[in-house]
């Protein structure tokens, strides 16, 4: 590899070859450059006669501009931002090397105009301009080329995920002038918070505090946000509310109506119509509205001076978005409030270890309410072990053991009581029978698994096998699948509770809300509806399904699963309690019956620190049929810092036969490795990853090969 300061070797001859190049390249640049022309001499616009397209074509080795010739009746709309069709083949050429690449027609995006063609030769002229709207402004193209630069992804991928598709009724639509600022609000509940009330202030006076908001158990989440908009719309800025789920952006957008009144935001989520979406989006574009709130493609929605961003719950997985190069909001959040300068508002009633890591390095304040105040509203959480479901006949007889019984029992006299069962798919991962320590591989720490055919430990990530195996905590010797309980039906709580009504909600049928009425309220975790008034009770069954889990986040995820059902339920004072199946001496298990997510996403911080996990490190997994992930791992050229670990075969399907997130296609067999470089190498890494992707495409590389950069499941 070779750097702007390396000098080439001398050629035979020395100066005089030296000085004819030197001729030559004055000689080039003295002579005129000609002026663009089509293939067909059609007449061209008479200022900055050339445009540089986008095309839409999500592949790697095309992802660069195009240039192309303006044609002088196109001259009014063909304007930097706009919808354009282009005949990609004949006369177009790459701005980079002049090449023809492809033919037919193909849309794309309008970048600029210049006056100067970098190719000498005919230039294809645009073929049609799609529509006048410039949907594509400097700052959504700014934010989309640096989201795909983070994940060795195409721009035009990105764009596909930032801009709907295009409705010519919405469109023709007249919206209305931007509403009034509204006033400052008063904080309200964030005076519950330390630094609740400053931040309000903040926001308001024009300032852009960064905050990891833990937001205390209850309903009032919603609310709180919605008062952080409307201080930042106080000041004549526009604001951004990005969550996981439809029904979480329905709540968002109640409580924003409720706070700023009707008209006043856009609601943006991937149900809505393909018009109604691209009407909602226009409106924002058009500045008629400055508040939004949506869904994960919400996240760059082109809010007029924005003043702040706000993502909701970001461990959950629906941040994520499953189309490369599979960008998640609090990093797109991240890029885009330090580009814009704006507030950034990370909000949750639990804690990642991102969250964490974002604190500790000072890139964002912490905002939390006393512990005082948290012990008031939260309830009151009990444990059910081991050795206590071994001595319970209940619990040898049946899944509910009897103090989770005897709680339900005595809950469902005032409400409601909410029963969490771990959904299918969920699958166990080896630990120490002893201490329950999750057992790790010794050369980079990843997760032992039993393979199928012979029963050999093996990691899950290097693919070492591990003979010998001892547990680095107690010493222990022995190995045991973490327990994952059988799945109960809700008519078999019935049975334990033949007067009380029981209401499912899961992936067949998913509740919003349901009345403060006795009744049992089976759901899957996140599926949780809302109860009037709070729920009395909560049950966290078959906790070992969550905690067991082959995921570096298994115990993070367990314990925001298990605080997202528990926040639903009324504080200790007005009976509120949550009994939890886990063993009790477990971190995410102690962290819950504390209320102290934020303890336990420190503690895993540092733990990650000390073994190079993500987010100190930064990782990216690799994906394909074994010969082309090979032939891919030959001419990548990774940092020198980089460590490859495997390969290991892709598993297809999970207990069951439920195909696997990120399986590969039927009937092939895939192999995966991890790339993990330390902190200030991940430019680097995506950089190497995104030319070596390049350049195997443009080789005619027909096998694919998944790169993922921060995979959210790395086992």
């Amino acid at each position: 590899m070779s750097s702007e300061n390396d000098t080439p070797d001398e050629p035979a001859g020395g100066e005089p070859e030296q000085l004819a190049l030197i001729r030559e390249s004055v000689r080039r640049a003295k002579a005129p450059k000609a002026k663009p022309r089509t293939w067909r001499g059609a007449a061209l616009a008479e200022e900055l006669p050339v445009a540089r397209v986008l095309v839409d074509k999500g592949v790697l080795h095309l992802d660069r501009y195009f240039e192309y010739a303006v044609p002088q009746e196109l001259d009014a709309v063909a304007q930097p931002g706009v919808r354009v069709r282009v005949r990609f083949g004949a006369g177009s050429r790459n701005v980079r090397d002049g090449r023809r690449e492809g033919g037919g027609l193909i849309d794309g995006f309008l970048v600029e105009r210049v006056a100067e063609a970098e190719y000498q030769g005919p230039l294809a002229a645009l073929a049609q301009v799609l529509s006048p709207e410039p949907v594509l402004d400097p700052e959504v193209l700014g934010l989309t080329r640096a989201v795909a630069d983070r994940y060795a992804g195409s721009l035009a991928d990105v764009l596909q995920l930032a801009i709907p598709p295009r409705h010519a009724k919405a469109e023709a639509r007249e919206f209305p002038a931007p509403p009034p600022r509204p006033v400052a609000p008063d904080p309200g509940s964030w005076r519950r918070y330390e630094r609740g009330a400053d931040l309000l202030a903040s926001l308001a006076s024009g300032g852009a505090p960064r905050a990891v908001w833990t937001a205390l158990p209850g309903p009032e989440w919603a609310e709180e946000i919605a008062r952080a908009v409307q201080a930042t719309l106080a000041s004549g800025r526009g604001a951004l509310v990005v969550v996981p789920t439809v029904r979480l952006a329905a709540r968002v957008d109640q409580a924003l109506g409720d706070v700023l009144g009707p008209g006043q935001h856009a609601l943006l989520t991937a149900d809505a119509g393909q018009q109604r979406r691209y009407s909602e989006w226009l409106a924002v574009r058009r500045g008629a509205v400055r508040a939004v709130v949506g869904t994960r493609a919400a996240m760059f929605a082109p809010v007029r001076d924005v003043g702040l961003v706000v993502v909701w719950d970001d461990g959950d997985s629906h941040h994520s978005d499953d189309h490369a190069p599979f960008p998640h909001v609090r990093e797109v959040l991240e890029l885009r409030a330090s580009r814009d300068k704006c507030a950034f508002l990370l909000g949750s009633w639990s804690c990642t270890v991102e969250a964490a890591q974002l604190v500790r390095s000072g890139w964002a304040a912490a905002v939390a309410a006393p512990r005082e105040v948290v012990r008031r509203t939260a309830p009151l959480v009990r444990t059910v072990g081991d050795l206590d479901v071994a001595r319970d006949e209940a619990a040898r007889a049946a899944r509910l053991p009897s103090l989770a019984w005897e709680v339900a029992r005595t809950a469902l006299r005032d409400g409601p009581v909410l029963v969490q069962v771990p959904r299918r798919g969920y699958v166990p991962r080896l630990a120490c029978q002893q201490c329950r320590e999750p057992a790790r591989c010794r050369h980079c720490a990843g997760p032992l698994e039993a393979r199928e055919s012979t029963g050999t430990l093996a990691c899950g990530w290097c693919g070492r096998e591990e003979a010998h195996w001892h547990c680095a905590a107690c010493g222990g010797t022995r190995l045991r699948a973490q327990v994952v309980g059988a799945r109960r039906t809700a008519e078999e709580l019935g049975r334990a509770f033949p007067a009380v009504p029981v209401r499912t909600s899961g992936r067949e049928q998913v509740l919003d809300t349901v009345s403060g009425a006795p009744a049992l309220v089976v759901s899957t975790p996140g599926a949780e509806p809302v109860a009037e008034g709070g729920y009395a009770a909560a049950l966290l069954l078959d906790g070992w399904a969550m905690l067991g889990r082959p995921d570096l986040r298994a115990g993070e995820d367990a314990l925001r699963r298990w605080i997202g059902a528990a926040a639903l339920v009324r504080p200790q004072e007005a009976g509120g309690t949550v009994v939890v199946v886990a063993e009790p001496t477990l971190r995410p298990v102690q962290a819950l019956v504390r209320w102290d997510p934020v303890g336990h996403a420190v503690r895993e911080l540092a733990d990650r620190a000390e073994l190079g996990f993500p987010p100190v490190s930064r990782m990216a997994a690799v994906a394909g049929v074994p010969d082309a992930l090979a032939d891919f791992l030959r001419v990548v050229e990774l940092p020198p810092d980089a460590e490859v670990l495997g390969p290991v075969p892709v598993p297809d399907a999970g207990p069951g036969g439920a195909r696997r997130p990120g399986a590969p296609p039927p009937g092939e067999h895939w192999e995966r490795v991890l790339v993990r470089v330390p902190p200030g190498s991940g430019a680097a890494l995506a950089r190497a990853l995104k030319q070596a992707q390049a350049a195997r495409m443009a080789r005619g590389g027909t096998e694919p090969v998944r790169v993922r950069v921060d995979p959210l499941d790395i086992g």
